[in-house]
């Protein structure tokens, strides 16, 4: 059976020392004109091939002028997906982290499929061309033409990439190992690049397009490079961070604790995560994405951490001193995103890590709903409470006993717990089970999708 128990004071109102926050009405307009500008790019491209097609005759003249449009196009969304990848704060903090990942899951479908039809509509059209067959006309384009043999290495590469990257063979993989098979695609750009140019009908002679081709290119290069890079080693060594301390909050849940300098110039809001990387033996090949947990200071931070594979399970016996680097900070899943005067915040597990930093600061009327299996998993407990009773304000903690089997989201639940739910804007952090469901509930209880706001970590 499912409990539902309390904390609350005596009234409902605004958090004491807590200013409003107006959301940034022109962030609101950055994913529409990102996706415009990608739209527009596009359009760009076919313009390029369309000036530079006088006429389409015969089926192999369709089959190659599709095979020249199909590499277009794969060569600029090649562009595109690491762009989206870069880490730019505008984009990151404004589209959310987990939105520009799907769309980079999305952008990468497309582009393989592009590169996939593009390779086999060369080989038919040129195979007709030529009056021979597809493996021969195969073996020629691939052994004789300039920088085509690195084309292929680079195309295989995205194949391989495009395996490893569905969902039945994401799930057998480990984060890290998957994140750095993903660096595989940076090899594959390179090496398809020099073939898009020396073989390229649209590129060879036109001064004008090859310009504009190496501009594209070297500009994504140059976000990468300071975004990927430069910024973190800048900031690795400005702000030197390190371990303070590690305290359990709940079974298999530890918080992390940090000291360092100059942390108040990280810009990290409530709702953000960083990209944390441990110094140390095991851990100081990868960076994992943990939410901060408590608002930042000035000179310290927390995260909150649950066991959930190699990774954070080593959290719990990181020793004092560590040091550390830290990405960041990233996500759009901030104050930023409020239109209403009221919020929920509902968190599932150890989702409750950026609503808890969230329901400190948030202004207006905020109410936590907070699930859990048990009592004794409920972390951070005694601070919601404190906060709760600060700000005269409820927190709602349902858990499920030792002997049920499940605790169902549904909309009637919501809506006797909070009151005119359909008002709210919502907070969502949870896992995904819980997170699809909740989503659901939420939209039979009438609240528009505008205002239910949820990342994603599954990236």
């Amino acid at each position: 059976m499912t409990s539902t128990f309390t904390s609350t004071g005596t009234s409902t109102g605004t958090g004491r020392g807590l200013r409003r926050r107006r959301p940034h009405r022109s962030a609101a307009a950055v994913p529409f004109v990102a996706l415009l500008a990608i739209w527009s790019g596009g359009a760009g491209v076919l313009a390029l091939w369309w000036s530079d097609t006088t006429s389409v005759v015969g089926p192999a003249g369709w089959l190659t002028g599709a095979g020249r449009i199909t590499g277009l196009l794969a060569g600029y969304a090649c562009a595109v997906l690491l762009a989206l990848m870069a880490r730019m704060p505008l984009l990151d903090h404004t589209v959310g982290t987990d939105r520009l990942a799907r769309w980079h899951a999305w952008g990468g479908r497309c582009t393989v499929s592009l590169a996939l039809a593009h390779t086999l509509l060369i080989i038919w059209g040129y195979a007709l061309t030529s009056r021979t067959d597809v493996v021969s006309q195969t073996a020629t384009l691939v052994l004789d033409y300039p920088d085509l043999l690195k084309g292929t290495a680079g195309f295989l590469l995205f194949l391989a990439t495009a395996v490893l990257s569905a969902r039945a063979a994401r799930r057998r993989l480990s984060y890290e190992t998957w994140h750095y098979l993903h660096f595989a695609t940076y090899l594959a750009v390179f090496l398809t690049f020099g073939h898009q140019l020396s073989n390229g009908a649209d590129f060879v002679g036109n001064r004008t397009a090859q310009a504009a081709w190496f501009a594209l290119f070297l500009g994504v290069a140059a976000l990468l490079a300071w975004y990927r890079f430069a910024v973190p080693l800048r900031r690795g060594l400005r702000h030197r961070l390190r371990v303070a301390a590690v305290h359990a909050e709940a079974p298999g849940v530890v918080s992390v604790h940090f000291t360092g300098e100059h942390l108040d110039e990280l810009g990290g809001e409530p709702g953000q995560f960083l990209r944390w990387r441990f110094l140390t033996r095991g851990l100081w090949w990868t960076a994992n994405p943990y939410s901060l947990s408590a608002p930042a200071h000035p000179h310290r931070l927390r995260i909150t951490v649950k066991t959930a594979g190699g990774h954070s399970a080593a959290l719990a016996r990181l020793a004092p001193g560590t040091r550390v680097w830290a990405e960041g900070p990233y996500g759009g899943f901030t104050a930023h995103r409020r239109t209403a005067p009221k919020v929920l915040l509902l968190a599932g597990g150890v989702g409750i890590t950026p609503l808890r930093a969230l329901f400190e600061t948030l202004p207006g009327q905020v109410t936590l709903v907070y699930r859990a299996r048990r009592p004794e998993d409920l972390a951070l407990r005694g601070e919601l409470d404190v906060i709760a009773a600060r700000r005269r304000t409820t927190v709602h903690y349902v858990v499920d006993e030792p002997t049920a089997c499940s605790s169902p989201l549904t909309a009637r639940a919501l809506s006797a717990l909070v009151p005119d739910l359909a008002a709210h804007d919502v907070y969502l952090c949870g896992p995904p089970g819980m997170a699809e469901a909740a989503i659901r509930a939420l939209a039979e209880a009438g609240v528009p999708s505008r205002r239910i706001h949820h990342e994603s970590f599954a990236f």
